[in-house]
């Protein structure tokens, strides 16, 4: 997509400029830290940005794609994933300018914004600044609730219960969307835990190491296809308060654990669900958000 803007000429002073430049580079983060990233992401967004002008002594909309070019082959130049993750943070930042300060920076500098990121290079996907705002817990009980009515009238009742079915699954669990698309009927197993797990196959970690392979599921999960299970009515009445109190550190949930259900480490079978062998609780809401200590 090219900018279909005629160069005018510039009205504004170079200072003028570099002041745009910085407070575009500022709401640009603004922008992206509504989306709940890290201050380290949030740094990475804009370091390519600033190396390539602080290299060249130049203002975004002012480079072309040769300046870029030549960065990439030079300075710039680092192994191949590092650098196309460059040119995706680069471009996303020109999607911005290009939706937000276009008009302006031509009006006032007579330069069309267009990604010096040409059609040769340029990565296939552009971020999306749109802003997205969860919906609230009501109205994603009602979004079930609705659609669980409307499951009598489904033209094929099988496959419209197991889409409800998965769907409530990644609400109650968050698990990822690309875990869940390997999960079958058979890997739910209401039987372990305190309301029952479901087998997760997912890529992991290649920092720490594999995880359990076993998601967590809450009352909320087992009651999802209309029914509590046996096993869960009986857990769910003895279920200690103390285990609802969202824990702030490790120590704090340790000593909220009872002892009667926390067996020693070592009359745990292989694979065991031990409430106290979970790797973690899925949902914080109902749960400690920590691993707990035995767990690693």
């Amino acid at each position: 997509m090219r900018t279909l803007q005629r160069k005018a000429a510039g009205t504004s002073s170079p200072d003028g400029e570099r002041a745009l430049f910085q407070d575009t580079v500022a709401e640009y983060l603004w922008a992206r830290d509504v989306a709940g990233l890290s201050p380290r992401t949030l740094e990475s967004l804009v370091e390519p940005v600033l190396q390539i002008c602080s290299l060249y002594d130049t203002i975004p909309w002012r480079l072309t794609p040769r300046d870029v070019a030549r960065y990439f082959a030079g300075p710039g130049k680092a192994p191949k994933h590092s650098t196309t993750r460059s040119k995706i943070t680069f471009d996303g930042f020109f999607a911005f300018l290009e939706q937000r300060y276009a008009g302006e920076i031509l009006r006032s500098f007579g330069a069309a914004v267009e990604s010096p990121i040409d059609a040769f290079n340029r990565p296939r996907h552009r971020g999306d600044f749109g802003l997205r705002i969860p919906p609230s817990a009501r109205a994603t009980r009602e979004f079930f609730a609705s659609w669980r009515e409307s499951l009598n009238t489904a033209r094929k009742y099988r496959v419209g219960a197991r889409d409800y079915v998965m769907s409530k699954l990644t609400y109650v669990s968050g698990v990822r969307a690309s875990e869940l698309c390997g999960v079958r009927i058979g890997d739910i197993h209401w039987e372990n835990g305190q309301w029952g797990r479901f087998l997760v196959r997912g890529k992991g970690s290649k920092g720490s190491g594999p995880r359990e392979p076993e998601a967590f599921l809450f009352q909320r999960g087992a009651t999802c296809c209309g029914g509590t299970s046996k096993r869960s009515a009986e857990s769910s009445a003895t279920i200690p308060a103390t285990l609802t109190h969202r824990c702030s550190r490790p120590s704090e949930c340790r000593a909220r654990l009872p002892r009667s259900t926390c067996p020693p480490r070592s009359t745990c079978p292989p694979r065991s669900t031990c409430p106290c062998r979970r790797h973690s609780c899925r949902t914080p809401s109902e749960g400690c958000s920590r691993p707990h200590p035995s767990s690693t």
